[in-house]
C-alpha cells in the first residue's frame, strides 16, 4: 500500500512577525490602538457629535481588542480554509500550488489569490462592524444611525489590509532557526 504524502501550504500573514519577532508586539499593539482611536475621533467629529471624549474613551479598549480579535480570526479563517482545500486536493495540483504560493507570499501575482485574500479582508471587516455595533457601542449614548456609521467607519478604515502585504519582501530579512 502506497502512502500519500501530504504537503501543507501555510498561509503567511503578517501575524507571523508577531511570533518570529516578539518585539513586533511593541509596535503593532500601540499602532493598532492609535489607528482605532484616530478613526473614532475623526468619524465622531465628522458626524458633529458633541462631547466626543465621553463617546470614545469608555469604549476604545473594547473596540481595539475586538478589532485585533477580528484580525486574528480573519487570518486563521484564511489559513484554515485554504489548508482544508489543499488537503482535499491531495495531491495538490500545480495550479492550486501556484495559487497558494501567491496567497502566502504575494497576493497580487495571481487574480484568484487576490480574490481569496479580498474575501477574507471583507469578512474580517464585517466581523469588525458586527463586534463594534452590537458589543462595543451598546453602552454609549449615540443614536442607532450614528452607531452604525461609526461601526462602518471602523470596519472600512481598520480592515486588515495587511493581508495584501507581500510577505516575500520580508523572507530574506528574517531568519528562523
Amino acid at each position: 500500500m502506497k502512502k500519500k504524502s501530504v504537503k501543507l501550504y501555510n498561509v503567511i500573514f503578517p501575524i507571523w512577525m508577531l511570533i518570529i519577532v516578539p518585539t513586533t508586539w511593541l509596535i503593532v499593539l500601540p499602532a493598532n490602538f492609535a489607528i482605532d482611536l484616530l478613526v473614532m475621533l475623526i468619524t465622531l467629529k465628522c458626524m458633529k457629535v458633541p462631547n466626543i471624549r465621553q463617546h470614545t474613551f469608555p469604549v476604545i479598549f473594547a473596540v481595539w481588542g475586538m478589532g485585533f480579535l477580528a484580525d486574528i480570526l480573519g487570518a486563521l479563517g484564511l489559513t484554515f480554509s485554504t489548508m482544508m482545500v489543499s488537503l482535499s486536493l491531495n495531491p495538490a495540483p500545480a495550479w492550486w500550488t501556484e495559487i497558494m504560493d501567491a496567497v502566502s507570499f504575494h497576493p497580487f501575482k495571481n487574480i484568484v489569490a487576490f480574490l481569496i485574500v479580498t474575501l477574507f479582508v471583507i469578512l474580517t471587516a464585517v466581523l469588525i462592524f458586527l463586534a463594534n455595533y452590537f458589543l462595543c457601542f451598546h453602552g454609549i449614548k449615540l443614536e442607532k444611525p450614528q452607531r452604525k456609521r461609526l461601526a462602518l467607519s471602523l470596519a472600512v478604515f481598520t480592515a486588515p489590509y495587511l493581508f495584501y502585504l507581500p510577505t516575500e519582501w520580508f523572507l530574506n530579512r528574517v531568519s528562523v532557526l
